[in-house]
């Protein structure tokens, strides 16, 4: 199991550094399947499979994007002045996110993130402005719009565990920027979801002890570690492409990685 999570750990830092995804969109459904496999679906762990999979991932996420997000700076592909007025507002929403998803069964949480993964899909296909890039500069946003639109990320991202790349790296596409910038942004973006999500998740869930000392509320520990390792990895080896995909090329891979995790998590049981 833990050679599978070094792997996927990998994948999610590619997709981290490349996509700004933050690994959810790999660890999520791995997790689910694994815990499920290997424990089956009627033990403790079983039965919180998903509530498991979606906190260890948005813990890995503070690792993840703390690396990416540096290398990124380095790279000078980091738009900051966009970039800090949505963060408190997002650490909110991850509050949010992080109890509602705790309050509701592993089976909701799972189909939420089935179903945000279809709109944000059909959106990015049938509007346009995420296909092609639709200008130059980055047009900012009104304070009003930019309180609003950040403690919904922060709620969306901390209650699929999935970071704030399904919903930043389209928004600021349809602003103008490339797909480089769009993602660049995403992993700062991403931070304080995972720290308040992490939190929150460990916090309300700290006096469930049936699944195990190796647990952090439902944060799978030593599938953390596996997956950090795995994590740097696949950041440190994909940090050089940083800038050098074709913007149309990139944004059609991003599409496509969603379109493959959407059919994983359906297909599942």
């Amino acid at each position: 199991m833990y050679s599978v999570l070094l792997l996927c750990g990998g994948l999610a830092g590619v997709t981290t550094v490349l996509f700004g995804f933050g690994g959810g969109f790999v660890v999520v459904p791995l997790m689910y399947t694994l815990l499920i496999t290997v424990h089956g679906p009627d033990s403790e762990t079983g039965l919180a499979a998903m509530h498991i999979a979606v906190a260890t991932s948005t813990a890995l996420m503070i690792f993840a994007a703390s690396l990416s997000t540096w290398r990124h700076h380095r790279r000078r592909t980091v738009q900051w002045h966009l970039v800090r007025p949505l963060v408190g507002y997002i650490a909110i929403g991850a509050v949010l996110g992080a109890a509602a998803a705790v309050s509701l069964s592993g089976d909701w949480v799972r189909w939420v993130f089935i179903g945000y993964l279809m709109i944000t899909i059909a959106d990015a296909i049938l509007r346009p402005g995420f296909l092609h890039q639709v200008g130059r500069d980055v047009r900012p946003m009104g304070r009003l719009v930019t309180a609003m639109t950040g403690t919904f990320i922060g709620t969306v991202a901390a209650f699929l565990g999935v970071g704030g790349s399904v919903m930043t790296v389209p928004l600021m596409r349809r602003r103008g920027a490339s797909m480089t910038l769009a993602t660049a942004m995403a992993n700062p973006l991403s931070l304080p979801m995972a720290v308040s999500g992490t939190a929150t998740y460990v916090l309300l869930s700290a006096s469930d002890t049936a699944l195990g000392a190796w647990y952090a509320g439902y944060v799978d520990l030593r599938a953390l570690l596996a997956l950090a390792v795995g994590s740097w990895l696949g950041i440190h080896l994909a940090s050089r492409w940083i800038g050098r995909i074709p913007d149309r090329i990139h944004a059609g891979v991003y599409l496509l990685l969603l379109t493959v995790v959407l059919v994983v998590m359906v297909v599942m049981n």
